[in-house]
C-alpha cells in the first residue's frame, strides 16, 4: 500500500515558487509514496473559542493531515521567519490541546527563494515548532534551495540541474517516512 505524503505550501501567491517546488518534489517520490496537496487559504485566522465547533475547512485540513503518513513543508521566507498563514495551520491542527494531528507524522522541511540563502531561517524557526508538535524531522540533507527559472520544468518536475540534490533530499526523507510506517 503506498505511503500519502501531505504536502503543505506555506504561501498563498498564485505563483508561489514553493508550490511549484512541493508539486515538482512528486517527480522524484519513489514508486511506494504518493505525495498530494494539502491547501491552506481557506482556513480561518485560529481562534481557540472555535476549538469545540471548526469550520468546515479546519475539519477537511486536520482529516488530510491525519490521513497523511508524513508531510512535507514547502515553506517561503517571509520576514526572517515562516508566513502567518502556515504558522495558522499549525496552530489549527495542533488543537484542542491534546488532540494535535501533527504527532508522530515524519516531516520533512523544504523552501526556495531568488535569495542565495533560500529561506534558511524561515526552515530554522519551522523546525524548533515541529519540535514542540512532535514530529521527528528529517535532520540531513537540508535543502535551503535559490529559486530560478529552470528549477521547476514546464512539466512540472524537478530540472536537470538540481535533481540529483533533490532525489537524495527524497530518498532520505521516503527512508524516514518508512521507518516511523513500520513501527
Amino acid at each position: 500500500m503506498p505511503l500519502k505524503i501531505a504536502v503543505v505550501a506555506g504561501s498563498l501567491r498564485a505563483g508561489s515558487f514553493n508550490r511549484q517546488l512541493g508539486a515538482a518534489l512528486a517527480s522524484l517520490a519513489p514508486a511506494d509514496i504518493t505525495l498530494f496537496d494539502v491547501p491552506i487559504g481557506d482556513l480561518p485566522l485560529y481562534n481557540q473559542d472555535d476549538d469545540a465547533a471548526p469550520a468546515p475547512a479546519v475539519q477537511a485540513f486536520k482529516a488530510a493531515i491525519a490521513g497523511a503518513d508524513g508531510v512535507i513543508f514547502a515553506t517561503p521566507e517571509y520576514n526572517r521567519s515562516i508566513p502567518g498563514v502556515l504558522k495558522n495551520a499549525l496552530d489549527h491542527a495542533s488543537r484542542p490541546y491534546g488532540q494535535s494531528v501533527w504527532a508522530g507524522k515524519p516531516a520533512a522541511i523544504i523552501g526556495t527563494s531568488p535569495g542565495k540563502t533560500g529561506t534558511a531561517m524561515a526552515q530554522a524557526h519551522l523546525r524548533t515548532i515541529l519540535a514542540f508538535l512532535d514530529m521527528p524531522t528529517l535532520g540531513q540533507p537540508e535543502a535551503f534551495v535559490q529559486w530560478s527559472d529552470d528549477l521547476v520544468t514546464a512539466d512540472d518536475r524537478i530540472g536537470e540541474a538540481s535533481r540529483a540534490y533533490l532525489q537524495g533530499w527524497m530518498d532520505r526523507y521516503a527512508a524516514l517516512v518508512r521507518l516511523h510506517a513500520a513501527r
